[in-house]
C-alpha cells in the first residue's frame, strides 16, 4: 500500500532543527499572507506578500518552479480543495481560502498550510473551519511511537464523519526534510487500524487531513493543478509538519508568536 520501511529517512536531532528553522519561516509567511487575506484582495497579492517575506528572511519559496508550478502559495478558495494558482481573484466577503505555504532554508524544507474566513463568514463555514483544525490536531496526537498510520487514519475519518464531512483521499501528508516529498506517504481515509508503516523516533511527516462539506471526489481543472470539489462544495485544509520523538509529536511549523491570528489558527 505505500513505501517500504527502508525508504523512510529517520532524521538526527540537528536535521530535526534545521526542518523546525525552515518550517518557522513558512509559517511566519504563511500567515503575513492570511492577515492579508480580506476582501477586495486577490491572490496574487497574497502571493507577493509570501514571497518578499520568504526572500528577505534568507529562503527561497520551495513551491515556485516545483514541477511548473507557477507561485509561492497555493491558494484555494471555496469548492478549491488543493494546489489553487494564485491568480486576479478578488477574495469576497464570506469566502474561505486554504492557503499552503512552504520554503527552503538551509537546504531543509518547510511545508504548512491553514484554512480562514474572509471578513464575516457563515456558521456552517466556521464549524468547518474548526473541525478541519481539530482533525488536524488530533492526526498530529498519533505522531507517536507505536502507533501505525491506520490508527491515525482511522481516528481521522472517523471524527470528520462523524461530524458530516468527508475525508479527501486522493491528496494527502508526506514525508519532508531535503526533499520537499518524501517517504512514507500519509494518508486519512480508509485504513485499517494497525496496518501501515509504524510512527519511529526520527520520521518527520505532514498531517494535513481535507475535509470537504460534501463529497471527498475532486476534479482537477484544465489548468492541470487545481482542484476542486466533484459537488461544488466548500472544502478546507491545515497542515502541520510533525517531528516524532520519544517524548511525543513536536510540530515544526509554529510560527514566531507576533505572527499568531487572533482566532488563534
Amino acid at each position: 500500500m505505500g513505501p517500504i520501511r527502508e525508504q523512510i529517512r529517520i532524521k538526527s536531532r540537528r536535521e530535526i532543527e534545521k526542518l523546525r528553522e525552515a518550517g518557522r519561516l513558512a509559517a511566519n509567511a504563511l500567515r503575513v499572507a492570511a492577515r492579508a487575506a480580506k476582501p477586495g484582495v486577490s491572490l496574487l497579492e497574497l502571493d507577493k506578500l509570501a514571497e518578499t517575506y520568504i526572500r528577505k528572511n534568507g529562503g527561497t519559496p520551495n513551491f515556485k518552479g516545483y514541477h511548473g508550478f507557477p507561485g509561492t502559495l497555493c491558494t484555494s478558495v471555496n469548492d478549491r480543495v488543493v494546489h489553487g494558482i494564485p491568480n486576479k481573484y478578488i477574495l469576497q466577503e464570506g469566502d474561505v481560502i486554504a492557503i499552503d505555504c512552504g520554503a527552503k532554508l538551509d537546504g531543509f524544507h518547510g511545508d504548512t498550510c491553514l484554512s480562514v474566513g474572509v471578513g464575516k463568514v457563515s456558521d456552517e463555514v466556521r464549524t468547518l473551519l474548526v473541525t478541519g483544525q481539530m482533525a488536524m490536531f488530533l492526526g498530529i496526537e498519533y505522531c507517536r511511537v507505536g502507533y501505525r498510520l491506520g490508527d491515525m487514519s482511522n481516528a481521522v475519518q472517523k471524527f470528520a464523519e462523524e461530524r458530516g464531512y468527508s475525508v479527501v483521499r486522493e491528496y494527502i501528508g508526506h514525508g519532508i526534510g531535503k526533499e520537499l516529498h518524501e517517504d512514507p506517504q500519509v494518508v486519512f481515509a480508509d485504513q485499517r487500524p494497525g496496518t501501515g508503516f509504524r510512527m519511529e523516533v526520527g520520521m518527520t511527516i505532514t498531517i494535513e487531513p481535507i475535509l470537504n462539506i460534501g463529497s471527498h471526489r475532486c476534479l482537477v481543472e484544465p489548468d492541470g493543478w487545481t482542484v476542486r470539489t466533484a459537488d461544488g462544495k466548500w472544502s478546507v485544509q491545515f497542515e502541520h509538519a510533525v517531528a516524532i520523538t520519544k517524548d511525543g509529536p513536536e510540530i515544526l511549523s509554529y510560527p514566531d508568536s507576533e505572527f499568531e491570528l487572533e482566532d488563534g489558527l
